[in-house]
């Protein structure tokens, strides 16, 4: 009979150090996770700057590449469009 609960209390030890194996690994894995999207997230806020950069050069007159120059002039063609709908806004506001 002893030999039964020494066999039970080491079967409890070793799901227990298998259960705390498992969570420290979740864990871990969840800390590697959470460190791929911070620095995912610093990635698209560089790619950002670098789009600002450059249509601040193509804005100045500065040569750029003829696909990127494309890219911004569709930019402003959008900041046009938006400016004509935000002065529809305000007339339809000033009519109200």
């Amino acid at each position: 009979m002893s030999d039964f609960f020494e066999d039970l209390g080491k079967k409890l030890s070793d799901a227990a150090a298998e259960i705390g194996k498992r969570t420290e690994d979740t864990l871990e894995i969840q800390k590697l996770k959470s460190d791929i999207r911070s620095l995912k997230r610093a990635n698209e806020r560089d790619y950002i700057d670098i789009g600002k950069i450059v249509y601040e050069k193509y804005q100045n007159g500065e040569v750029v590449d003829g696909d990127i120059s494309v890219l911004c002039e569709a930019v402003d063609k959008r900041d046009v469009q938006m400016g004509d709908l935000k002065a529809e806004i305000a007339k339809i506001k000033e009519e109200a």
